[in-house]
């Protein structure tokens, strides 16, 4: 293969390419507990065959090639470097997430037991993009198990990878005449004391999406923004029990960043980062709100949010920021402390948590019955933010993977508390 300005022809030799708007920030921050690296796991049916599990995965890197790259270190920004190794499928017993070592491929696939995951960098894709890849590995798996999937799902080797798929399609959409957008208060953050080192601990729990549909729709919302509403109770109702000191007086705004698949927006079909936030958000200051007012409020919030006004002036700022002549001409070094600070300032210290739902996955006939449910991990949290929740629904399981680097499980208690006491039932709760 072989880049030139960073557009991919596949021909023999390297490619490299620029970092996208989203994944620049991360190498700043990454270190040993901050790892920016997320894990998506396919549980299937019965245990996993590892001969057949190596072809399909050496099948999906001739159809994704892009994937195979490292982190390189230029004088004024970093970039992706093609690295000619094969993704290691390797046995699940480190830490959830761990940072991928410098030089190494940025995507690596652990195994244990029923369970295929995936752990990538968000430096190389978003959430979206890496379902796609580990759909893809579960397709060919199913094809080399003999198990026999429809005809347009067949691997033929293409000759062309369509330029769209590895598109920075931030700069794409950008719009120079768009303002950006304004900074945001700084909100409330839960108190609870740090583990030690390894910190990061999930607990997953499983419910009916039916159920769940039904509980949602009977509020008049989705099950997206009825679990970020139940987010913002259990935090308020937190929240209301700590001794508020001065400084947490001026921080009673809760805030969830919830994850937009820019994709379902914009027309794009690239596999690098494209998404963006929303940040709906309640007001302590206010008074307490009942259930029914937050739902209210998150749903005409994120219906606001997502408007394509208003996602043009995010792009606008993230992108045109990049673009500017003197931050360009910034060395390497103090472009990442300027981001790292950024990183707290126009980021973790404007929200709360994070709600992150890859929605209800599709899988093709063969494929879809030899699976039985997937788990969405997020990276590990940051010391500010403590937790955060991630979302995946498939068939009639819908997976609840709370991510925590504290001592407590008062949140995750309350919180599936209250979806009991809404009637959902919880079927199943695990904690690694």
């Amino acid at each position: 293969m072989d880049i030139k300005n960073g557009n991919m022809a596949l021909n023999p030799g390297k490619f490299w390419f620029a970092l996208d708007n989203a994944a620049k920030i991360f190498p700043a921050v990454i270190n040993a507990n901050v790892t920016s690296v997320f894990r998506l796991t396919a549980v299937l049916q019965h245990p996993v065959k590892i001969k057949s599990l190596q072809k399909a995965v050496l099948i999906a890197e001739k159809r994704f090639p892009y994937f195979m790259v490292r982190l390189q270190q230029g004088f004024f920004w970093y970039y992706l470097e093609h690295l000619p190794q094969h993704i290691p499928v390797e046995p699940d017993d480190g830490p959830l997430c761990r940072k991928f070592p410098r030089g190494n491929l940025l995507i690596r696939i652990p195994v244990k037991n029923n369970c295929i995951s995936i752990e990538c960098s968000h430096i190389l894709t978003d959430g979206t993009g890496a379902l796609e890849f580990l759909k893809t590995i579960l397709i060919f798996y199913s094809e080399v198990c003999g198990i026999e999937i429809p005809a347009e799902y067949h691997f033929n080797e293409p000759a062309v990878i369509p330029e769209e798929e590895y598109e920075d399609a931030y700069n794409r959409y950008f719009k120079a005449e768009v303002p950006p957008i304004v900074k945001r208060s700084k909100a409330f953050h839960l108190h609870y004391s740090l583990k030690s080192y390894p910190r990061f601990t999930r607990l997953n729990a499983i419910a009916s999406i039916e159920q769940m549909k039904r509980i949602a729709h009977e509020k008049g919302v989705s099950i997206t923004v009825y679990l970020i509403s139940v987010y913002l109770y259990i935090l308020q109702e937190i929240a209301e029990g700590v001794n508020s000191t001065g400084m947490n007086k001026r921080k009673k705004k809760l805030r969830i960043q919830v994850p937009v698949n820019l994709r379902n927006i914009f027309p794009s079909k690239t596999m690098r980062n494209f998404s963006l936030f929303v940040m709906p958000e309640i007001d302590m200051r206010l008074g307490h709100y009942t259930f029914d007012e937050i739902i209210k409020s998150v749903y005409l919030q994120t219906k606001l949010e997502t408007d394509e006004k208003l996602i043009n002036k995010n792009i606008s700022r993230n992108v045109g920021s990049e673009r500017k002549l003197y931050v360009r001409g910034i060395p390497l070094f103090l472009k990442s402390l300027i981001l790292r600070m950024k990183y707290y300032s126009l980021g973790t210290n404007q929200y709360s948590g994070v709600l992150t739902n890859l929605g209800i996955i599709d899988l093709p006939a063969g494929t879809g019955e030899l699976t039985d449910y997937f788990i969405m991990t997020p990276p590990p949290p940051n010391k500010l933010l403590k937790i955060n929740c991630g979302v995946a629904g498939f068939g009639d399981k819908l997976v609840l993977s709370f991510g925590n680097i504290t001592q407590s499980m008062e949140f995750e208690e309350k919180f599936l508390l209250f979806l009991k006491d809404q009637n959902i039932i919880i079927e199943q709760e695990t904690k690694e």
